[in-house]
């Protein structure tokens, strides 16, 4: 049968197969590698349950075996709600001002990573590889470990490591990196939070380097390296085609006929820059009066994580900014902005992309960034498009042919608008073509393969570059 592969997240969403739903890359990647190594992914089904039994719903769906388990409500508080999302998250992404710092927080998500563990233990085979994923389950290799499970188990972590003096404002901070020690490889998307992650290990922890790509420290061996993920390239490519991305592609030019489209498509989050992005476009218009008729920005912003306080907030201030743009500059005709908080399917994104004249991707702080990505891969090769990204994503490192800029200045976002609307066709299709070699060659498929050969002891780690 050969060797299995076990992958373990938060959350477990492999692609039915049915339609082009709205699951992101990163399931259908997943779902490949299982369909390839067989195993199971195994997490959280999302429902809660009055008293945790850690029963086991296990279905196929898409021809993945999925294993999921239901948390009691006091669960999702503490380790979901309040350390994932109140505390690691705000922090990883720099926003020390909103972390929470709650000891019942810190319980919780133990105790989940140990619930997990032992619910997962028996679905381990002595050959299995484990791949888990993000910061959810940091300690979810210590527990496995504690339960006697020898196999090769693999962390990645989807969001930005932090530098070490912010790492250091977490409580606790050095027990839950220990933790990493007990996984035998650590991988993360770009060179520099692997370098974060070092220099944290070096200072805080004593650590050495043997060689490039292993870090001894806590009395063990860790093998480090980054993999930049990726698009399902060749499925965007063939969602482009259908239907209903060539209707929403239509849609989107017969709206914006005489104007060009500017779009930003982002989750509803603090670390996404949305209040700065919208502060640019505001400075690009008031600087340029006889540009405003021309261009229409759309900015689509499903809400997330609705119950946490400071989602609710900055829901409040962009209602208010986007009221503001428009009741500054538009006309009885004709309104500069447009401001929507749905979801929409991949394949209705995809039209939207390729009407795009510009792709206004600014996050404050990110992981990677795959919509600068789908961005990229939705263009017409004959007529693109222009990507504007922050030089503060993860993307920036491999898509430097975008126009970078910081944005926290929204100076530079106008001026970065202004130029990607007059950037002439010759130097539009140059940038673009640069910038589609990577999207279609680093693409979700190699990051899958190259973390799970380096995982299975048959990959060379990339060294994290020396700057």
């Amino acid at each position: 049968m050969g060797q299995r592969l076990i992958v373990v997240s938060n959350r477990v969403s492999p692609p039915s197969g049915e339609g082009e739903e709205s699951v992101g890359g990163l399931a259908m990647a997943l779902a490949a590698a299982l369909r390839e190594y067989s195993g199971v992914w195994f997490g959280w089904s999302g429902q809660t349950t009055p008293k945790f039994t850690g029963e086991l719903n296990v279905q196929e769906v898409g021809g993945v075996t999925a294993a999921t388990v239901d948390l009691e409500e006091v669960d999702v508080d503490e380790y979901y709600n309040g350390y994932a999302n109140k505390t690691l998250w705000p922090l990883f992404h720099y926003r020390t001002d909103l972390a929470a710092f709650d000891r019942a927080f810190g319980e919780g998500y133990r105790r989940v990573n140990r619930r997990f563990a032992e619910t997962l233990r028996p679905l381990i085979q002595p050959d299995d590889l484990i791949w888990v994923h993000d910061y959810h389950l940091i300690p979810l290799a210590r527990e496995l470990r504690a339960l006697g499970v020898k196999n090769r188990i693999g962390f990645f972590l989807h969001v930005p490591w932090p530098a070490h003096q912010v790492m250091i404002n977490l409580p606790r901070h050095r027990q839950l990196v220990a933790a990493m020690f007990d996984y035998d490889l650590v991988g993360f998307h770009t060179a520099e939070y692997q370098q974060a992650f070092e220099e944290y290990v070096l200072n805080e922890a004593e650590g050495m380097t043997p060689r490039a790509g292993e870090l001894r420290a806590f009395g063990r061996l860790l093998e480090v390296g980054h993999f930049p993920i990726g698009i399902d390239a060749p499925d965007f490519a063939r969602m482009m085609k259908t239907g209903r991305a060539r209707r929403m592609r239509d849609l989107m030019r017969a709206h914006t006929v005489f104007r060009h489209l500017i779009v930003g498509v982002d989750r509803l989050d603090y670390s996404k820059g949305l209040e700065e992005r919208f502060l640019g476009f505001e400075t690009f218009l008031t600087q340029n009066p006889d540009l405003r008729r021309e261009v229409l920005m759309l900015q689509i912003a499903p809400p997330s994580r609705e119950s946490v306080e400071a989602y609710q907030e900055i829901r409040g201030r962009l209602d208010g900014l986007s009221g503001r743009i428009n009741g500054e500059f538009a006309d009885v005709d004709w309104a500069p902005f447009r401001w929507v908080n749905r979801n929409y399917r991949r394949d209705e994104l995809a039209g939207i992309y390729g009407a795009a004249r510009v792709g206004l991707v600014t996050p404050l702080r990110d992981g990677m960034n795959l919509v600068a990505k789908e961005y990229v891969a939705a263009q017409d090769p004959e007529d693109p498009g222009v990507l504007i990204l922050s030089r503060f994503a993860g993307a920036a490192r491999q898509l430097g042919d975008a126009l970078l800029v910081n944005p926290h200045s929204p100076e530079e976002i106008a001026e970065a608008l202004k130029r990607a609307l007059g950037m002439e066709k010759a130097e539009r299709v140059r940038r673009w073509r640069a910038l589609f070699e990577n999207v279609t060659t680093e693409d979700v498929t190699a990051w899958r393969d190259s973390f799970v050969a380096a995982l299975a002891g048959k990959g060379v780690l990339k060294p994290a570059m020396v700057v």
